[in-house]
């Protein structure tokens, strides 16, 4: 009896071009490396890493701006730098956090040009994107009315006590806690030495700690 088996190649161990292989067959590495042959991106090439990046990017600026409507103009945004700069990524393995630190950086940018906006956000609501819409899957268990409004309450404090660390601080404690980066790769986003980060992070929860203490505290 035969069976069939399928293996994925990486296009670079079968010596061939990367421009002959489809773009949905190649590591995030060689798909980067596509994306910065020629004047512009290819359009396939960018629409598969768009495709596949985009819930990072949803990811980051969800927990940046959770009461922001137009998150998905950031996004946008986002990747249209994303666009226009790829080619000077000279480490298309470091594309992740490069990625981070463009999405980080516009949201503060968006954040001192404006005040907060304090609409409620419908995560049940349909995003338009470039090539439809997409369907928020937020799973439920259902709590109470009650725990709805004291788990929304905390994190409406947590959002404000995360706006009113220093800047520093705040990228920084955002990349590690609610990214998951590590701690090598925030160094590498931010620019900092790697005791610079722990030393951040550490402080960043304390501050964290203090202003949440009567959310936090045990009965």
């Amino acid at each position: 009896m035969s069976h069939s088996l399928a293996v994925c190649w990486p296009a670079a161990d079968l010596g061939l071009p990367l421009e002959s292989v489809s773009p949905d067959k190649l590591s995030n590495t060689e798909l980067i490396a596509r994306c910065q042959e020629g004047a512009k991106p290819e359009r396939d090439a960018f629409s598969e890493l768009l495709r596949r990046f985009q819930p990072h990017v949803e990811k980051i600026l969800y927990h940046l701006a959770p009461d922001w409507g137009d998150r998905a103009d950031l996004a946008q945004e986002v990747w249209i730098r994303v666009y226009r700069n790829i080619k000077r990524l000279n480490e298309p393995v470091k594309f992740r956090g490069w990625l981070s630190r463009i999405a980080t950086n516009l949201f503060y940018d968006e954040l001192r040009k404006r005040k907060r906006v304090r609409n409620p956000l419908s995560l049940d609501a349909p995003r338009q994107m470039e090539d439809g819409f997409l369907d928020w899957e937020v799973p439920s268990d259902a709590p109470s009315p009650d725990e709805d409004l004291s788990t929304q309450e905390f994190y409406e404090q947590l959002q404000q006590a995360i706006a009113d660390l220093p800047e520093v601080f705040r990228t920084t404690i955002i990349l590690r806690e609610i990214e998951g980066l590590a701690y090598e790769e925030i160094a590498e986003v931010t620019r900092v030495s790697l005791g610079t980060v722990k030393s951040r992070i550490a402080r960043a929860r304390a501050r964290l700690q203090v202003k949440l203490q009567s959310y936090l505290a045990i009965d």
